[in-house]
């Protein structure tokens, strides 16, 4: 019972996404109507064919070849109003698998940085373009053959009524059977489907972690344990899919099965019927036409159940995903800061990622405007943790964030991060030319002012030797590019945007020494009158820095330039002897 009502809950979510393509959804409804009519039909006309050969040398062919005119038109009728079904099929299909997809993508942009952390790519990739192109199969597979389906039952129930209603009668009985089997095989069936959509899932999941590192896999010659995590998961579909693959294909059998029964009984009592004179030849003809066309929408409609139950299995994790709870809205009228200064003020803030593992506790700090920033410490200490909070990545547990007095909460988020400029250890470009990705930005800028951001960053060499130049095509992820040339169009790409305030997390550590003291240059240039947060792990880096922030285990255990911080000869002493220690 339970399962019922979620099936049912995930097709009310269904029916919803097709309220707005109800035009065409009974434009097909009634093209389906001309196109049962139409087939059912045919066997009156074939009926009243056979009745036209009354007995040796003695056939009607002026009635019959009127007759056969007529077939002919209600043949191609019936096959144009089909045609004509299928074409709106198809387009409340694709639409509602467009808007799904759309909104899958729009969704996943406003999903908290906490849930994708949580979640395997490869899942959430699964979902948008497995599980959608399995439940757009079944969708269209219902509308095709569903409606054609119970229509056909329909009518021709009526027609073997007018025929026989006797006859029509032991069909009605042998029915439920039918119904029974299918039923019974439906509701086993879903589980099944459903186990085998996450279990692909994870197969893409690791299909995606392997291809998107595969220097790691081969450096490290992790191929064969790679290749193992692989079959493992390969394996499990496996079974999973011919689980699921084997029982619903008994739908169909089981059902041809007792359809066979139904056809047997249509001709024993048909015959008799004939030979005592309650039916013409030409009528059992039409009857036996009208017991296989009753019984071939049950095969239909079996397979029909069968990829319904693999397309709400798919539609179950599709509105999984759709409703996971996006960020916490933007306040109404949030505050805008005009002009900003760069002051930073942090509140007993506290934060964790899991909660019973706290990483920052009653965590404070001021930062004067313009100020150089430097964070240091030991990895997991909180640095980076640090950078996602003033970004709004992730939201406080407790306490405060105020930039020029105005608190992070009040603020949208497009408001706090335009603010912001960053570059990132880890790198990230997208498909397009060079000049796209230096520009994502400022989307207005010129190639002046391009070529000019290129220049300050160092990057403008190596762009200047592709084949394209700025116009070169880059693959996704920066495609061949080396690390350092994509760290170095990240950092052009924060030249010419310009923010009023800037964050640089280990922004040059896959960039040569000779190129990071050029870029350190043009770094210091930039920062003169900008709060700037520098995180890094090479010292030598962040001397100049105003002030330097030593964290450990989510707290500032000291605080200071960097020559105030030698001759105190702690924590931080420590660290940068230990990197210049011969």
């Amino acid at each position: 019972m339970k399962q019922e009502e979620k099936q049912g809950a995930i097709l009310k979510k269904v029916l919803r996404r097709l309220k707005p393509q109800s035009p065409m959804l009974v434009l097909s409804v009634l093209l389906a109507v001309v196109t049962v009519v139409l087939q059912l039909y045919v066997p009156v006309l074939v009926g009243r064919i056979v009745d036209c050969i009354l007995g040796a040398g003695q056939v009607d062919f002026e009635t019959m070849k009127a007759l056969l005119l007529n077939l002919t038109l209600v043949v191609a009728g019936s096959a144009l109003s089909q045609w004509l079904m299928g074409e709106m099929n198809n387009r409340v299909t694709f639409r509602v698998v467009r808007q799904l997809r759309e909104e899958m993508f729009s969704h996943i942009q406003h999903l908290p940085l906490s849930h994708l952390d949580a979640n395997p790519h490869g899942q959430t990739l699964s979902r948008v373009i497995a599980d959608v192109d399995q439940f757009a199969d079944g969708l269209l597979m219902g509308f095709t053959q569903l409606f054609t389906g119970l229509m056909t039952i329909l009518g021709t129930l009526i027609f073997m009524v007018r025929l026989d209603w006797g006859i029509a009668l032991v069909v009605l009985v042998l029915t439920p059977i039918s119904l029974f089997v299918a039923r019974f095989i439906a509701n086993r069936t879903y589980s099944m489907f459903k186990l085998q959509s996450e279990v692909r899932g994870q197969q893409t999941a690791i299909i995606d972690e392997t291809i998107g590192e595969l220097k790691v896999v081969q450096a490290f010659n992790h191929q064969s344990k790679s290749q193992e995590s692989f079959d493992k998961v390969n394996e499990s579909l496996r079974q999973a899919s011919l689980r699921a693959i084997f029982f619903s294909s008994l739908t169909n059998p089981c059902t041809r099965f007792v359809n066979s029964l139904v056809y047997a009984a249509v001709g024993l009592f048909g015959a008799l019927n004939c030979i005592s004179g309650g039916m013409s030849v030409g009528g059992l003809t039409s009857f036996l036409s009208y017991a296989n066309q009753y019984t071939k929408p049950f095969n239909e409609i079996s397979g029909v159940i069968t990829e319904l139950q693999n397309a709400l299995a798919c539609a179950g994790r599709i509105f999984r995903l759709i409703e996971t709870p996006a960020e916490k809205p933007d306040p109404e009228g949030g505050k805008a800061i005009q002009p900003v200064q760069g002051g930073v003020e942090i509140q007993n803030v506290s934060f964790s990622y899991s909660p019973d593992k706290p990483l920052i506790r009653n965590f404070n700090l001021k930062v004067k405007p313009g100020q150089c920033v430097a964070i240091v410490g030991p990895t997991g200490c909180g640095k980076t943790t640090l950078i996602n909070l003033l970004m709004g990545f992730y939201e406080v547990n407790g306490g405060d964030i105020r930039i020029d007095g105005v608190s992070t909460k009040d603020m949208t988020r497009h408001e706090l991060r335009s603010r912001f400029g960053m570059v990132l250890q880890d790198t990230w470009l997208r498909a397009g030319t060079i000049r796209d990705n230096i520009a994502m930005g400022k989307p207005d800028a010129t190639d002046e002012e391009v070529r000019a951001a290129a220049k300050v960053a160092h990057a403008h060499g190596f762009i200047r030797r592709l084949p394209q130049g700025y116009d070169t095509i880059i693959g996704e992820s920066g495609g061949s590019l080396s690390q350092g040339q994509k760290q170095l169009l990240c950092i052009a790409r924060l030249m010419l945007a310009l923010p009023p305030m800037l964050i640089l997390d280990e922004a040059t550590s896959s960039i040569d020494t000779r190129t990071e003291h050029q870029i350190q240059a043009a770094f210091a240039t930039m920062m003169e009158g900008r709060t700037s947060f520098i995180v890094a792990h090479r010292l030598s880096t962040i001397e100049r820095a105003d002030v330097i922030l030593v964290m450990r285990d989510g707290q500032i255990v000291e605080q200071g330039s960097h020559g105030e911080l030698l001759k105190r000869g702690g924590f931080y002493a420590k660290l940068y002897e230990s990197q210049f220690a011969h």
